[in-house]
């Protein structure tokens, strides 16, 4: 076929140069000049492509040219590829009528521009990438050439011409290559769809283009939506505002309500990065717009890509009329439910709109404003009204989440107070001596009361009052908060010096508390408002000692500074009110509720113990209680090797007093320590500790041991439980009762009911079942007098599920000492387990039912019952220390 081809096109050229054949032969060589001076203008006009061909050729062509025609020989070749040079050729000069010639074709020279065939090079380029091939020459006659006319070559393209077909060629042809481009590879694109959008004349195929811009890639990642935006700020600079604004935005912001995040995220980074590319009046109005709505979005990434974006905006805002717009925008960031939300807004997005806005005061006085109302739009923790929980605040998840991110945005802040204080110093000559701490000479001056600071008076005056109003309205439990709230105290006492702690927020704590303090370094002005957070009736003081005692003692007293000071002051509250004859219950409890708050901080353990020792060894019982109390409360905040070295020898020292109410308050301690540590030598000494205490017979001493272990039972380890059930449960429910006091069989019964419900719960061996479980339950159940319904029930119920088949059996033996009707087992229905699922020794009795083996299924829902009865008694039990507390 190649052969074919070649000799119809031999044909044609030959017929042609028949019939130029003709021609004069001196009229041919003037339009040969005259054709020579035309390629010599447009070479002037087109150097970058005339670069390219060697000058020695050029001037070589250019003397063949003026003495004769240039003759081709019908058996060279001119180029290897001829369906290529016709594409080129085409492309470029359309007008000219150029053929397509073979290795048979003659061809004059001049037909082509000097810039596009070098006839005495053996490889010549064209500007486009054509490669001409030549073979040597032979002579021919003069009338064998082809005649071309100087207006034809004259009538070609401009280059501006050729720019745009190649843009348009490059338009046409990129929406149908770029879906067969694997997707990691597309960028590599990006050039060429830059440059056509750019440089395309058409609004409709740069929309197109613009459109495959932003939709290259169908879920791109960072990497690849950074190559992306680079080209799109790339070209927004160079296309101008109103292009960007019109054709680049708009398909941008198409991608707003698209069902990936990824393309979401190429929407919130465009609001930041091309911003400055586009009119001001724009920026603060239609892609601030944008950036509220992408605030709303369902996807974590893309509102923090949002909040990224709108600081990189808010320096491109032209005017100030939308800061407050700008500021709820902050606040909604702040308190989103996302972290990495929340870091970028505290991060990036604050300090962005504080250098914007310069509205530091309105932050301040807003920021105060939402802390104190998310708290107290939360339901009270008590409806009764007049008493204490009335007062305090039951905070959901959400409340709670928003506090402690407010919080630490008053942290962030907290450097822009201290350095707009310094700025707004009326004492320039001291301030600039003193740089940025302020001395006791400033405050003598600021005590004046001349001239005003309120920069410097916001702290003390507004700032520490809010946060005052918010420890009040805190439940104990909220440690989270309280913490957060005293690592601010630390930083502002940090931040602003041991003269400023010493003698400004030391006095305001101190009177909030109700304790006397030196107000010398307040100005007479403001004097009313710190003597006014002193509280003025008992139930303000409770919650005083509740609330701000513990930011006292660990924000303010528990500066490194203020160590000695913390000593004292602990000693004071501790030794010297335990004296005290008037103090109340609830005033004790909430003291040690502080100093356990205290103890969260590690650094100031030691000092506590050294107080604690000193209270252990007096000879007063009301601090050798109060001793027990805190060591009860701090055991869940210290190591076992704290355990063992200072809380168990302080403990063993109140259990041998001969004080029975100090030995009582010993054993919850006991409890506790239980409770929390699984270390061998730890549980022996409570072991014997605990057989001490009931070695002494009395009834109370009985009931406070296995209340304090039925507390321990979820969590110790297996040797503390078989203890509990074995050598104490088992043993006290087979001693004889006496029948005369039915209260204190009463109180006995419950105690031991809660601890087997309690060990139930757990693993227990199947011989364990058998010798000590059981065996216990049926004594309680001999005397069911003493047994309260719930209870009776209870152990009912876990004597069916532990006894299997056995049950019908044992109460029919038992009869009346167990009172059930002979229709219970009926009720129960049949089956059981002797052990759990997990037991894998046999059972050492045989099974009387033949559905004892029951069903997996069954075991896991018996399990999951009894872990949720012990759930339940554990929760009533506290409930009603809390009722006994509260009426005390």
């Amino acid at each position: 076929m190649h052969i074919e081809g070649s000799r119809s096109v031999q044909n044609s050229v030959a017929t042609n140069v028949d019939s130029a054949q003709s021609q004069d032969l001196e009229s041919y060589k003037e339009e040969i000049k005259s054709l020579q001076m035309e390629i010599e203008r447009l070479k002037a006009e087109k150097t970058n492509i005339s670069g390219l061909v060697d000058s020695s050729c050029a001037e070589k062509e250019s003397t063949q040219t003026e003495e004769k025609v240039v003759e081709m020989d019908e058996n060279k070749t001119l180029i290897s590829h001829p369906i290529e040079l016709a594409g080129v050729v085409d492309s470029s000069a359309p007008s000219l009528p150029v053929q397509t010639l073979d290795n048979s074709t003659q061809k004059p020279e001049e037909n082509f521009p000097e810039s596009v065939m070098n006839p005495s090079s053996s490889t010549d380029c064209f500007p486009d990438g054509g490669i001409l091939s030549q073979q040597e020459e032979k002579p021919q006659s003069e009338d064998s050439g082809l005649h071309l006319k100087s207006e034809n070559l004259g009538s070609g393209p401009a280059p501006e011409n050729k720019g745009l077909g190649t843009i348009q060629i490059l338009a046409d042809a990129l929406p149908k290559i770029v879906p067969y481009v694997l997707i990691n590879h597309r960028e590599e694109l990006l050039p060429l769809i830059m440059c056509a959008i750019e440089r395309h004349p058409d609004n409709d195929t740069r929309d197109s283009l613009t459109h495959t811009l932003f939709n290259l890639i169908k879920r791109p990642d960072e990497q690849q939506r950074r190559i992306i935006m680079d080209a799109c700020v790339s070209l927004a600079k160079n296309v101008g505002e109103m292009k960007t604004e019109t054709e680049l935005l708009p398909q941008c912001w198409e991608q707003i309500n698209h069902m990936y995040e990824e393309r979401r995220l190429l929407v919130a980074q465009s609001c930041g990065e091309l911003a400055e590319f586009v009119r001001p009046e724009i920026r603060d109005s239609l892609i601030l717009s944008i950036v509220q709505q992408l605030v709303e979005d369902p996807a974590t990434v893309v509102r923090e890509a949002a909040a990224h974006n709108l600081a990189l905006l808010l320096p491109l805002f032209p005017l100030m009329d939308k800061y407050f717009k700008v500021e709820e925008l902050m606040f909604q960031l702040a308190c989103d439910p996302s972290g990495v939300v929340v870091e970028t807004t505290l991060k990036e997005l604050l300090p962005a709109i504080i250098n914007w806005g310069n509205k530091l005061d309105h932050i301040l006085r807003v920021l105060l404003s939402h802390i104190l109302g998310s708290a107290q739009r939360c339901p009270p923790l008590s409806g009764v009204e007049g008493s204490m929980e009335s007062h305090l605040r039951v905070l959901g998840e959400r409340e709670r989440w928003n506090i402690d991110v407010l919080l630490r945005m008053l942290a962030e802040l907290l450097p822009y107070v201290h350095q707009k204080a310094i700025e707004t110093c009326p004492f320039s000559s001291v301030s600039e001596s003193n740089g940025t701490i302020f001395s006791i000479s400033v405050l003598e001056l600021y005590a004046g009361g001349h001239v005003e600071w309120p920069a410097f008076e916001w702290m003390h005056g507004d700032c520490f009052s809010g946060l005052l109003q918010l420890a009040c309205l805190l439940p104990q439990k909220e440690d989270n908060l309280r913490n957060r709230t005293t690592k601010f105290l630390l930083a502002v006492s940090e931040c602003f010096g041991d003269s400023y702690l010493t003698h400004i927020m030391l006095p305001v704590f101190l009177v909030a508390v109700g304790d006397d303090a030196d107000l010398t370094f307040f100005p007479p002005n403001i004097h009313s408002r710190i003597k006014g957070l002193r509280p003025r009736t008992p139930m303000a003081e409770r919650l005083a000692t509740l609330g701000i005692l513990p930011l006292l003692l660990a924000g303010v007293l528990g500066s490194p500074g203020k160590r000695e000071q913390l000593a004292d002051y602990l000693r004071k509250l501790l030794v010297k009110g335990a004296m005290k004859e008037n103090q109340s219950t609830p005033h004790n409890i909430d003291i040690v509720n502080a100093v356990r708050f205290l103890c969260t901080f590690e650094k100031h353990h030691g000092m506590i113990f050294n107080i604690l020792w000193e209270m252990v060894v007096s000879s007063n019982i009301e601090m050798k209680i109060g001793a027990a109390n805190i060591l009860k409360v701090i055991v869940p905040y210290i190591d076992a090797k704290v355990a063992s070295t200072h809380v168990l020898p302080a403990l063993i020292t109140l259990g041998s007093d001969q004080n029975l109410n100090v030995k009582y308050a010993s054993i919850d301690a006991f409890g506790a320590v239980a409770q929390h540590f699984k270390n061998d030598m730890i549980v022996d000494k409570i072991r014997v500790q605990m057989d001490a205490f009931l070695e002494d017979g009395s009834h109370e001493a009985t009931i406070a041991v296995v209340r304090s272990l039925v507390v321990a039972v979820p969590h110790t380890t297996e040797r503390l439980r078989d203890y509990i059930l074995e050598f104490q449960i088992f043993q006290l429910t087979s001693m004889p009762v006496s029948a005369t006091d039915v209260m204190r069989r009463q109180q006995r019964a419950n105690a031991f009911c809660e601890a087997i419900r309690a060990v139930d719960a757990t693993d227990l061996s199947a011989n364990t079942i058998r010798d000590f479980l059981l065996p216990t339950i049926q004594n309680l159940l001999k005397d069911p007098d003493a047994l309260d319904p719930a209870h009776k029930e209870a152990l009912e119920i876990i004597l069916k599920e532990r006894s299997g088949g056995t049950f019908e059996a044992l109460s029919k033996v038992m009869g009346a000492h167990l009172g059930i009707a002979s229709s219970v087992t009926s009720f129960f229905g049949e089956g059981g387990l002797l052990g759990k699922k997990e037991n894998t020794e046999p059972p050492t009795e045989p099974v009387e039912s033949p559905k004892a083996a029951a069903a997996p299924a069954p075991a896991e829902d018996t399990r999951f019952m009894r872990i949720m009865r012990v759930t339940d008694m554990l929760r009533g039990k506290a409930k009603n220390q809390e009722e006994t507390h509260q009426n005390q």
